[in-house]
């Protein structure tokens, strides 16, 4: 006859599994997120900083929710500005992923801070005028009118620039009211009543048609800008950075940009 207590194993054996039997569900609740972000699977939600031109406000409002919408888990955070202010938080270090600026002379500027850029979309300039064009302006020429009151971009920044190539170049002298940091200042001044006239790009003018006209500038007068993309050599995120970089240049980005207003590269 075996041993009465043979019988006591068995039962400790039970309890055992019937113990591992609870707390694996447990365990496989705690397996879909855990603590630092990561997603069954192993992936992590990415969030990317993108330094844009202030000339990119809206149409990169717009790619971002598309992007983020083809591309779950990748947020995007758009900080527009001018292309010298971007420049200069590049150089300091400011943390961020993708740069793309209003001319190829600013990211040229940066090639140690940056990959190789691809130029995404072009612009043309325009004059801006308010609402109705009371001041009857109908070219260049019009800007050298002491009576009118003209709002330009400063020579720092990229539309300034193209400004002054194309007045320059057209010989015309303006004594402009005020220099404005970024063409939004621009725009922002001619919509206000502040100014009676400035030179924007086409796409700025394109955002408020209900409060400036555009006055067109020919294309043997006008200049070319270019919109370079790159990532940022600082990015902690380099491989969603350089794929945000190339879906700028998909069907897909372009023909946002091409709605918005902006040329093929």
């Amino acid at each position: 006859m075996p041993p009465k207590f043979a019988a006591r194993p068995v039962r400790r054996t039970a309890a055992a599994v019937a113990t591992a039997a609870l707390l694996l569900p447990l365990a496989a609740c705690g397996s879909d997120d855990d603590s630092d972000g990561k997603k069954e699977g192993g992936s992590e939600d990415v969030s990317l900083t993108v330094l844009a031109a202030s000339s990119l406000t809206d149409v990169f409002a717009t790619a971002e929710k598309v992007y983020e919408k083809d591309h779950p888990g990748t947020k995007i955070t758009v900080s527009p500005a001018g292309s010298q202010e971007l420049a200069a938080q590049v150089k300091q270090g400011a943390p961020a992923d993708v740069l793309v600026t209003a001319d190829t002379k600013t990211m040229d500027g940066l090639k140690g801070e940056t990959g190789q850029p691809t130029v995404i979309a072009k612009n043309r300039l325009v004059i801006a005028t308010r609402e109705g064009n009371p001041e009857k302006v109908k070219g260049l020429k019009d800007l050298a009118d002491s009576k009118l009151k003209v709002v330009l971009a400063d020579d720092t920044v990229p539309v300034g620039r193209y400004s002054k190539q194309v007045l320059d170049k057209q010989g015309v002298k303006v004594k402009p009211v005020s220099k404005e940091a970024n063409v939004r200042s621009v725009l922002s001044k001619v919509e206000l009543g502040e100014a009676d006239a400035g030179i924007v790009y086409k796409t700025d003018a394109a955002t408020a048609p209900d409060k400036v006209d555009a006055v067109e500038i020919p294309d043997a007068q006008n200049a070319v800008a270019s919109y370079p993309a790159a990532t940022l050599k600082g990015s902690k995120n380099g491989d969603a950075a350089a794929a945000f970089v190339k879906w700028l240049s998909t069907p897909e980005a372009q023909k946002i940009l091409r709605d918005a207003g902006f040329q093929k590269p």
